[in-house]
């Protein structure tokens, strides 16, 4: 571990979700990775969460280093001091009425939005502005606050009418979740009556969290290059294009990296056999050990292909169920998919393997050691999303040697390089590609990808290996968030309600 620099450029990356305390999405795995990679280049990176049941438990030791009191909550919440991976300094704010329940870090066990999520998260936000402008009492004061969706949003906002502020950027992960509430919601949480304001908060006669995220931080960024340009549209833009076209100039798109410290086939230990881009030849015993563990027929000569993600719309489920009877009517082809989310998506899927138990395997839920091994073991990943601001389960499939089959949208379309004639040719290509979210476009790729494999397997091994050799790593987009973080603290944006 690289020692702390006393005139190290100090970070708070605020976060609702972190790997591996917890986890729903993609999110979660940059929050567990980001402030890490960060340290390594001698930030001063400090993480901050609300102090969920596992989280707390997954942290453990923790010690109380501070209390604070917050408008509009009666209880006295608690900052929890503990450690992230061994490393990375880790504040957990302590509000048991709003964070101490089961369920995920937004809704129920029943899948149900706690009700409370504006005062949870509005509470969550005033926590973090206490840290970053040292008044929680920790003797610490960032120079920058680096905050994460909408569950973040309002820091920027609270934090732009503080004299002495730390700057902030504010990472974009997925524009169509906004965290949106009526206006009463907004005066019950008692925020400055001058952020209800169309270059404030309101929304059309709502107020919107991610709002006050994009239109108050000193910098706006996103987890991919093209969708950073997709946000700019009608069409992904969800009714914000609008700002976020007039502070494009502040507006960046980084690519998500991925850990290789947790995703290397050569050192997994969840998986049956190791193997690199040298010993590729050994990826196949993988295959068979899945094969048997999901009730499969067991055999190399079966083409595997895996799909690991939230079972809706958007990820393209649906797409895959469409497809389903072509990947059916070709012989020594099987489907894997590991996910849960939408219920009716999740019965289709139940009674596609109950028809094809031969052909196919389900798993409801969520396993992370399983989608290790999932990884490791198909020949090709399916990812059919609609939108993709950047993906990680392309970035995981690559350097697992597992051919990704994708939609040309978000990080997917800047991460695949399509098998096209020319790219093979020039020994660039990576996986097989398609422009249009149908079942169709779709079936087509995924033949291409069937043809191909019937190639001598040489061809077939170069293309995986190919993907094995690209370079994902957190080192390149952390460096890139440092020049971000230099350029807003040089020159922060004006606050747009002056």
């Amino acid at each position: 571990m690289k020692r702390k620099n006393p005139a190290a450029l100090k970070i708070l990356f605020a976060v609702s979700e972190a790997q591996p305390l917890i986890k729903t999405g993609g999110l979660a795995d940059v929050a567990g990775s980001l402030p890490v990679a960060l340290g390594h280049f001698g930030v001063d990176a400090r993480l901050v969460m609300p102090a969920y049941p596992q989280a707390v438990e997954r942290s453990l030791p923790l010690k109380e280093v501070s209390t604070i009191r917050l408008a509009g909550l009666p209880e006295t919440v608690r900052i929890l001091e503990g450690r992230l991976g061994g490393e990375t300094p880790l504040y957990l704010v302590d509000a048991p009425s709003l964070f101490g329940r089961p369920g995920n870090p937004y809704s129920s066990s029943t899948g149900s939005d706690w009700k409370d999520n504006a005062l949870r998260f509005a509470s969550f936000c005033r926590a973090v502005v206490s840290i970053a402008l040292d008044r929680a009492g920790l003797g610490w004061q960032p120079d920058l606050v680096h905050c994460n969706d909408w569950q973040t949003g309002l820091v920027p906002a609270l934090l732009s009418s503080e004299w002495g502020r730390p700057a902030t950027i504010f990472t974009i992960h997925n524009l169509a979740y906004q965290g949106v509430f009526d206006r009463k919601t907004f005066n019950a949480l008692r925020l400055p009556p001058e952020l209800w304001s169309p270059t404030g908060l309101e929304f059309h006669d709502n107020f919107s969290f991610i709002k006050g995220g994009l239109a108050f931080a000193d910098r706006v960024t996103t987890v991919s290059p093209t969708y950073a340009g997709e946000i700019l549209t009608s069409e992904f833009g969800y009714g914000l294009q609008g700002l976020l076209s007039h502070r494009a100039d502040l507006l960046h798109g980084i690519l998500n990296g991925i850990d290789y410290s947790v995703w290397d086939p050569a050192s997994d230990p969840t998986i049956a056999q190791h193997f690199d881009a040298g010993t590729f030849n050994l990826k196949h015993i993988n295959k068979l050990r899945l094969q048997k563990e999901l009730g499969l027929p067991v055999g190399e000569e079966f083409l595997l292909f895996g799909h690991i993600g939230r079972l809706v719309e958007q990820k393209g489920v649906d797409l895959i169920l469409a497809m389903l009877p072509g990947l059916i009517r070709e012989q020594q082809t099987q489907l894997v998919l590991l996910g849960s989310g939408d219920p009716e998506l999740e019965t289709a899927l139940r009674k596609e393997t109950e028809r094809h138990p031969d052909r196919v395997a389900v798993y409801i839920g969520y396993d992370e050691q399983l989608a290790h091994r999932i990884e490791a073991a198909c020949d090709c990943f399916i990812m059919p999303s609609r939108f993709e601001p950047c993906g990680l389960n392309q970035l995981y499939s690559l350097r697992y040697g597992t051919v990704p089959i994708v939609h040309r949208t978000g990080g997917l379309a800047d991460t695949v390089v399509d098998a096209t004639p020319r790219n093979l040719l020039d020994s660039v290509a990576t996986g097989f590609v398609f422009d249009k979210p149908d079942k169709d476009s779709l079936w087509r790729a995924m033949e291409r990808a069937i043809q191909f494999h019937k190639r001598p397997g040489v061809w077939w091994e170069n293309l995986a290996v190919n993907g094995m050799k690209q370079d994902f790593s957190w080192d390149a987009s952390a460096r890139h968030y440092m020049d971000i973080y230099r350029g807003a603290i040089d020159d922060p944006a004006p606050n747009p309600l002056t």
